[in-house]
């Protein structure tokens, strides 16, 4: 991949760094070396073996197995005196309206439509298989690059047909030796195509007479023999394009509904609400019969499930089993000594006629009581942790927010039976405003204690995060606004006759 500028890798990931004097046909002509089967042959010898990615051991294919990447050994990776360019610049072109074309990019250029998506898919269709192709004759034109060929067999690009995958000539090969009951490959089955032993009749003649030489010194020159082998060749395994269909359609949605004006106010609603914003939407609509595949959509039962794979319970203990909520009041006691910690530091650069102050004694005092030099690192949560594994999958080992959307399990409001809900891109504050004006109205509306108690459990969770973010004077309400939710979630929690402790302590 040829970055230019705007991605992000993971840290595992080598990345090569040319010289700065280099120009992209430099690093153009590196990525076609790189790309090769030839390349994927050295890498192969040199690199380090990882197994077989969970496909099963039953098929130890050698194609199955994966390698590490190690940049240190890549530099010893030789480059021959002639490189291939024209190749890999049609085929970077290509990826690149590839990119372009598959159904996460169009929808995100224009709502969804079926005479959109078609159209792409066929387009996509296409230059996959051009990309094919010319994949194949970057791998026959570099066997020359490194002198395994005393004479070029690469074809011009114009000259070559679509290429789809099981049509390549070491895959005819291996296909007529599979025919002839010689070996036995699950190379087809496991990537979704048919086993070819004669050469399609669409082919120009030009091309079908390259593919049978090309076969011919497979089957004669031990060193081509080696390194036209599944193993060392381009899969090409890419989802297929229903899967990334539905994908697509999938996020367009939830983008959608992330989109709603209602989100504009702290205020939740419920999945039945929702759906009617959507239902006044005619692209959402479109997109919602697409993705459901008929013109009759349940909106209510699709935006639900929607949401639902989206959504992270408000509360704690909604989320944690025992072993989570152990871990989360570690998280919580480091947090707090993280704000001590800051406390202390911004008392200290008060100016010292300031009441708040604290001189370097004092602050070295409270940094010994409370071992602020010390915070301890809290444990990392794991699968078992979590009421849900939709939880831990958005949420993972930190309990980093990850979800769309908030759900608040065990109420109501007014007559709607449907999952309440509100929206992670609101900030505490926010939060904080939307669930405590949820529950004065269900308070107002009769909701006993078991409704109640929860919601003041996650208005409570709230309250360190707004006197940490949000306790400046607020110029609308005239007042702190952690101060003001603490003392809130206090007179509720008094008025049910429990403690902060009880709320401390509630489980679902």
């Amino acid at each position: 991949m040829l970055d230019r500028g705007g991605k992000v890798f993971k840290q595992s990931a080598p990345v090569i760094k040319l010289p700065e004097e280099a120009t992209e046909e430099d690093h153009l002509r590196l990525l076609g070396l790189l790309n090769s089967s030839t390349a994927c042959f050295w890498m192969k010898q040199v690199f380090h073996g990882k197994g077989q990615g969970g496909v099963g051991q039953e098929s130890r294919a050698e194609w199955e197995e994966f390698i590490e990447h190690d940049g240190t050994k890549l530099q010893q990776f030789p480059i021959p005196a002639t490189t291939p360019l024209e190749r890999p610049q049609t085929l970077d072109t290509l990826a690149q309206e590839l990119s372009a074309t598959l159904p996460a990019a169009v929808v995100d250029a224009a709502p969804p439509t079926r005479e959109r998506l078609q159209a792409a898919r066929e387009q996509v269709r296409s230059l996959r298989a051009r990309m094919v192709a010319l994949q194949e004759e970057l791998d026959w034109e570099c066997y020359h690059h490194y002198g395994l060929l005393e004479h070029p067999m690469a074809l011009p690009t114009d000259a070559l047909p679509e290429l789809h995958r099981g049509e390549r000539a070491f895959e005819i090969a291996l296909a007529r030796d599979m025919a002839a009951g010689k070996v036995r490959s699950t190379w087809f089955e496991r990537h979704g195509s048919t086993p070819v032993t004669e050469l399609p009749a669409h082919w120009p003649d030009r091309y079908r007479e390259a593919v049978e030489a090309r076969i011919a010194l497979i089957r004669s020159d031990r060193k081509i023999r080696l390194l036209e082998r599944p193993e060392y060749k381009r899969r090409w395994n890419w989802d297929d394009w229903d899967t990334l269909e539905q994908d697509a359609l999938r996020t367009w949605l939830l983008d959608r509904l992330e989109a709603l004006p209602c989100w504009q106010e702290p205020e939740l609603q419920t999945v039945g609400r929702l759906a009617d914003h959507l239902r006044t939407d005619a692209e959402a609509m479109e997109a919602a019969r697409l993705y459901v595949g008929r013109l009759d959509v349940d909106l209510p039962d699709l935006v639900g499930t929607l949401v639902k794979d989206e959504t992270v319970p408000f509360a704690a203990p909604y989320r944690f089993k025992a072993s989570g909520m152990r871990k989360r009041r570690a998280w919580e006691r480091t947090w707090e000594l993280q704000r001590l910690e800051d406390e202390v530091e911004a008392r200290t650069a008060l100016p010292p006629e300031d009441p708040q102050h604290l001189s370097p004694a004092q602050a070295e005092a409270l940094r010994k009581e409370h071992k602020l030099d010390r915070i301890p690192v809290p444990p990392k949560y794991v699968k078992g942790d979590f009421r849900s594994g939709a939880a831990y999958s958005l949420r993972g080992k930190l309990d980093v927010p990850k979800e769309r959307f908030i759900g608040y399990p065990d109420t109501r409001i007014g007559a709607d039976g449907t999952a309440v809900v509100g929206w992670a891109g609101w900030d505490h504050l926010m939060r904080a405003r939307a669930l405590a004006g949820h529950l004065q109205r269900r308070k107002d509306e009769g909701a006993d204690a078991r409704e109640l108690t929860p919601l003041l459990v996650g208005l409570a969770e709230l309250v360190p995060w707004l006197q940490q973010w949000h306790n400046e004077m607020d110029p609308v309400w005239g007042e702190r606004m952690g101060d003001f939710f603490r003392a809130y979630v206090d007179t509720e929690t008094q008025a049910l006759g429990l403690t902060r402790d009880d709320l401390h302590r509630w489980t679902p």
